[in-house]
């Protein structure tokens, strides 16, 4: 592999991080970039990890995922250098996002986490946004990590038909 097509691979994660007004985990990058038959797993969580050393993205942890967020050093990167990036691979990045804008939108308003407590039971952080509005919060205590991770599992799955619930129940 050419180091301008490793630098090709890291600024096309960069460009993406700079056309969304949210996260993406590395999973959805993945999946654009596997998918189009851009480069390989591996050498995708390498650009990765180098453009994190950088510091010109961060990474943040949500449960099982591993959110992907643009730092002000990559957005002057992204902006210098966008010239590079080809108008057929911008094209694919555009079509991309269209067809998956709302399942993007969802998986980042759609927070779950869950840590072991000081008293041995597991918490679980569940919460919806809608843009940045917290729309809703809860913390559910649990026996065990099964459980948790349960609860996480379907929060994930079923938010939209719990908060309907809890404010037909509220109001």
């Amino acid at each position: 592999m050419s180091q301008e097509s490793f630098t090709l691979y890291k600024l096309i994660v960069l460009y993406m991080l700079d056309h969304v007004a949210f996260p993406l985990t590395q999973a959805q990058i993945s999946s654009f970039i596997l998918d189009k038959g851009y480069t390989n797993y591996l050498t995708l969580q390498q650009a990765i990890a180098e453009l994190d050393e950088n510091n010109l993205l961060t990474q943040k942890q949500a449960a099982n995922r591993t959110q992907l967020i643009i730092t002000p050093e990559g957005k002057d990167t992204i902006h210098y250098f966008e010239n590079r990036i080809s108008p057929a691979i911008k094209e694919d990045i555009r079509n991309f996002f269209i067809e998956n804008k709302m399942e993007l939108k969802e998986e980042y308003s759609i927070c779950s986490n869950y840590y072991k407590s000081v008293t041995g039971e597991y918490e679980a952080y569940l919460s919806a946004k809608d843009k940045d509005i917290e729309l809703m919060s809860l913390k559910i205590s649990v026996p065990t990590q099964a459980m948790a991770q349960d609860v996480c599992s379907n929060w994930q799955k079923r938010s939209k038909e719990v908060y309907q619930k809890l404010t037909e129940m509220l109001f």
